[in-house]
């Protein structure tokens, strides 16, 4: 089974990739992990990516496609894996295509659906501990004491990536670039559209009921 989980920054894709991994037994690929670990470990396509990042330039899609490739080649792929932030557009879904035709295709790619204003006010209102990283939220987590960590007493901080006018750039590029795979998943039949405005578990309990249930019984 290969999941494609789309949604807008903010939407908990990554959340439910793990809690979907968790209960699935299958990996969960994502591009800013592959990119830390192939950076990290100085790989042949790590070294080559790193060469556009330090100019300021993009990373092409054929490097990304390249260290998906790699990954779900690996033996704990071997019955499945979801994909959270790849495809991230209409070329590297259809390489993903093209990857996993061997093996059945794309299963299903669920749309965690989430309004724009709502993505804002999750993502701007998260908080991180400049010492120990712990993450908090002003409204949904916030710390026991206003902008100190309860943990460490750590500062309590407002990364870059979290701030009002990068999450606009965001859902912009994601709009421009990412949006498009609605439509192309969904003229294949495999897109399924989830309310991602509730609890986790309650989006996380639907993610399991939209999937074949001989997958959950395996």
């Amino acid at each position: 089974m290969y999941l494609v989980l789309l949604g807008v920054p903010g939407a908990g894709k990554g959340t439910q990739a793990r809690l979907l991994s968790e209960k699935l037994q299958i990996p969960q690929i994502s591009t800013g992990d592959l990119f830390r670990y192939n950076l990290s470990h100085e790989t042949e396509l790590g070294l080559l990516a790193k060469q556009y990042m330090d100019r300021g330039d993009l990373v092409p899609d054929e490097v990304t496609i390249q260290m998906v490739a790699e990954r779900i080649r690996q033996e704990d792929c071997a019955r499945g894996a979801i994909f959270d932030g790849f495809p991230r557009n209409l070329n590297q879904a259809t390489a993903l295509d093209q990857m996993t035709a061997p093996h059945g295709g794309i299963s299903l790619a669920p749309l965690i659906h989430l309004e724009d204003e709502e993505a804002m006010r999750r993502i701007t209102g998260r908080r991180v501990c400049r010492q120990c990283g712990a993450v908090y939220h002003v409204e949904f987590n916030p710390p026991a004491r206003e902008g100190i960590c309860d943990i460490d007493g750590g500062e309590l901080y407002q990364r870059d990536d979290d701030k009002p006018e990068t999450v606009r750039n965001r859902l912009y590029v994601y709009y421009k670039q990412t949006a498009p795979l609605i439509g192309y998943y969904f003229a294949k039949s495999l897109l399924v559209e989830i309310d991602g405005s509730r609890p986790i578990e309650e989006v996380n309990r639907e993610l399991l009921s939209v999937l074949p249930q001989d997958v959950l019984e395996s």
